[in-house]
């Protein structure tokens, strides 16, 4: 079952499925019994190797010496690396079309640009402990003669013990745009940051989701990204991207498992008879067909729009739409495999036990399933559904 790609986007999805296949998978289980990490010189071969492909460079604007892929190239890479467990498809930093909109040339040299060819990392500041169906920003911005006074915690920075500097969202505290949001760059090694502590999850990833609290981190006025009150459309933007590749990496989660469990049930017996013949297995792996063939019609259709340009608005929604259906079925997907794996299929050795644990945030971040019903019904209210 394939969806109908040109040749452009076909051979960006084989370099990634080859690339998942031969060099991240065969090295899951060893992730996952060492707290998600490689031996590094096997995670140093990776980064090279994405950045030598391109994955790095995919969203970058050719002026500034990327790909400027269409973003059905980038769902049909993320489709193959979402394949992966143990976030190892992770390996490369990669800068997005947002950051080329908002930065200066200053900022563009300083911190994104680096991030194509692999000499800087960054992570994303954003959430806090007051947050949850909705962004809550309480870290404030205090600008003062010598720059702004950064003061807040952020939970949850994925990536931070591996980055060298944040993309960092704080209210502004005074001024005619008090009260609205703010991007900052702020370097990792500056005095005031602290990190509080770093929480254990149920995946087993070496990216590491810490709580960070900022104590009057000095950061330069050049480090604001765009104009004072611009901050949360930035995030949207990201946020936008974001649940788009979610869905992406769902549809390649969901298909190694509809792969690997249907194997399974092939070659294992139950009386003689093989599991796979078994009516209420036959509609476990019905059912998970159908969940991943109707997220990958969607996913590819909303990248599709992007390539075309539609409204922001619509985009915006539609987004919203793929990331809920497709976490939501990778869920099932995962659960029913499991199931058909029986015993064997709760042993982390085995990739539908790990994908039964990992998937489960991708119903929680970058918006939970129930922000995205608001932000789809919403959106229906406004514009009525050939408008969305």
């Amino acid at each position: 079952m394939q969806i109908s790609l040109d040749e452009t986007a076909t051979s960006w999805q084989t370099k990634a499925r080859d690339f998942a296949e031969q060099e991240l998978i065969p090295c899951e289980v060893e992730a996952e019994m060492n707290a998600g990490k490689l031996p590094p010189k096997t995670a140093k071969r990776h980064h090279r190797m994405a950045i030598e492909l391109g994955f790095s460079s995919m969203d970058v604007p050719t002026e500034h010496g990327g790909l400027a892929l269409r973003i059905v190239d980038q769902v049909a890479v993320w489709e193959q690396l979402g394949r992966v467990t143990n976030a190892l498809c992770w390996c490369f930093p990669e800068p997005h079309q947002w950051m080329f909109e908002a930065c200066n040339e200053r900022q563009l040299k300083k911190y994104v640009l680096p991030l194509m060819d692999g000499t800087r990392k960054e992570c994303y500041a954003i959430t806090e402990k007051g947050s949850g169906s909705q962004v809550d920003i309480e870290t404030t911005a205090t600008k003062t003669d010598r720059g702004y006074l950064i003061n807040g915690e952020k939970w949850f920075v994925t990536s931070a013990n591996l980055a060298d500097y944040f993309f960092l969202q704080a209210k502004l505290a005074e001024g005619k745009h008090a009260g609205t949001d703010a991007l900052f760059f702020v370097d990792k090694n500056i005095p005031g940051i602290e990190e509080i502590r770093t929480p254990l999850f149920s995946h087993t990833f070496n990216h590491h989701h810490p709580e960070i609290r900022f104590a009057d981190v000095l950061v330069p006025i050049q480090n604001r990204i765009g104009d004072e009150g611009d901050g949360m459309g930035y995030s949207n933007s990201w946020f936008r991207r974001e649940r788009l590749m979610i869905a992406a990496r769902c549809c390649g989660a969901m298909s190694r498992l509809i792969e690997e469990a249907t194997e399974f049930a092939k070659h294992r017996t139950i009386n003689g008879e093989p599991l796979i013949e078994r009516q209420l297995v036959q509609g476990m792996l019905a059912d998970s067909v159908t969940d991943m063939w109707a997220s990958r019609l969607m996913t590819f259709e909303a990248a599709a729009a992007h390539d075309r340009g539609e409204n922001v608005k619509s985009l915006h929604a539609r987004c919203s739409i793929v990331k809920l259906h497709a976490s939501e079925a990778a869920n099932r997907t995962a659960d029913r495999a499991l199931q058909i794996f029986g015993g064997r299929g709760y042993m982390r050795e085995n990739a539908a036990e790990r994908f039964y644990r990992e998937l489960r945030v991708d119903r929680i971040w970058e918006g939970p399933s129930e922000v995205q019903r608001l932000i789809i019904a919403r959106a229906l209210a406004k514009r009525g559904i050939d408008e969305m």
